[in-house]
């Protein structure tokens, strides 16, 4: 099987990965420089798009954020899984809200805003405080404002109108602030056939708008029984073929809705180590017509995400709980340049393993261990 993926990125490089053992060739579209690249050396396979869908089997994603126009034609292939509608909805909160509404799936409270008046009409509906969001591009904590009172709309809507006014077909969605206890997300894989298969709840952490660290949950049934729920009915709605990812808030044992991800996912990178079949792997057999393989979390595993770092100390190799994954980019403060998968006979272990690395690793660096 010949898939094509829209995007270059670290998550083709790792469906590249997961695709060689099963005789899976995956090659990457570059949306941003058009070129048709292998995921793993970037080297130039083959020329233009036309010719990349010609050759492939299937089409899918590593993200959301791909032109329509391009989203459009592969979807009239006739190839590409899941679909241009989840892919864009992914790319556009209005069109999410709109998708999480039609599944009835329980999300936060909210209202567009294109106008001051939209503003005040938000604020009398979803209340202070509320988080507001810009509709297209923004994410790992950017293109968001908050507002904690009503005294400061005005201000507020000063910078959100410069905003708006300098990205076209751009809007921003108003949320409700949600004092939520932790955030956790679900990872799952649905195929043509509407077999789903659904990964542990994972913990997530966050730096400055930025995952640092995720831990599969155990022993969760409750929370983890709705998780899935809320999975299948969105999939199915959606006739979603592919990995999923839903991101929760926790409020107190209810999970709302936070956004959702049609592709693999940062928070699920822990099934590399962590589950027997890792969410590339099954998202290329979702795809592909391959039976799905099994999401049961083998072991206690914890993923931390190396931002801006481009080497660790030796000691992290040295220790056997610790499986390192880089992606092969050039620096960047703050920047994803690869992950630690952290796997342990006991939850316990995980944890000292956890504070053991916090004593080897620069603080201002992983900030989350401290």
């Amino acid at each position: 099987m010949k898939v094509l993926v829209l995007g270059a990125g670290q998550l083709a490089r790792m469906m590249s990965l997961a695709g060689a053992p099963l005789n899976i060739e995956v090659f990457a579209y570059d949306v941003g420089t058009g070129n048709v690249v292998h995921p793993l050396t970037h080297h130039l396979m083959l020329k233009g798009l036309d010719t990349a869908i010609t050759y492939a089997d299937v089409i899918t994603a590593e993200f959301e954020h791909i032109p329509h126009e391009i989203l459009d034609i592969c979807e009239a292939s006739g190839k590409f899984r899941p679909t241009a509608d989840a892919i864009k909805a992914g790319g556009d909160r209005r069109l999410e809200k709109a998708l999480l509404d039609n599944a009835n799936v329980a999300n936060a409270k909210y209202a567009l805003v294109n106008s001051r008046e939209d503003l005040q009409a938000a604020i009398e509906h979803v209340g202070t405080p509320m988080v507001l969001k810009s509709a297209l591009g923004g994410y790992d904590g950017k293109g968001q404002w908050r507002l904690k009172q009503v005294e400061d709309a005005d201000q507020i809507w000063s910078e959100m109108a410069t905003f708006l006014a300098e990205t076209p077909n751009q809007a921003i969605v108003a949320e409700e602030f949600v004092p939520f206890d932790r955030e956790v997300s679900l990872v799952g894989a649905r195929d043509a056939q509407g077999n789903i298969a659904v990964y542990p709840l994972a913990e997530n952490t966050h730096t400055d708008g930025v995952l640092s660290l995720s831990v599969a949950l155990a022993n969760d049934d409750q929370l983890q029984a709705q998780a899935e729920g809320m999975f299948k009915a969105l999939a199915n709605s959606m006739d979603y073929v592919g990995v999923l990812a839903i991101e929760f808030f926790d409020v107190k044992g209810t999970l709302l809705v936070n956004e959702i991800a049609p592709r693999v996912h940062n928070s699920g990178h822990w099934t590399q180590q962590g589950a027997d079949t890792c969410q590339f792997e099954n998202h290329l057999r979702a795809v592909c017509g391959l039976p799905l393989g099994s999401t049961a979390l083998v072991r206690p595993t914890a993923m931390l995400n190396i931002l801006g770092e481009s080497k660790l100390p030796p000691s992290v190799m040295a220790t056997p709980q610790c499986h390192v994954h880089w992606y092969g980019k050039e620096k960047r403060p703050g920047r994803k340049m690869g992950h630690i998968n952290v796997c342990t006979g006991t939850s316990d272990e995980l944890q000292s393993v956890l504070k053991q690395l916090a004593s080897e690793l620069d603080p201002v660096a992983f900030p989350v261990l401290q």
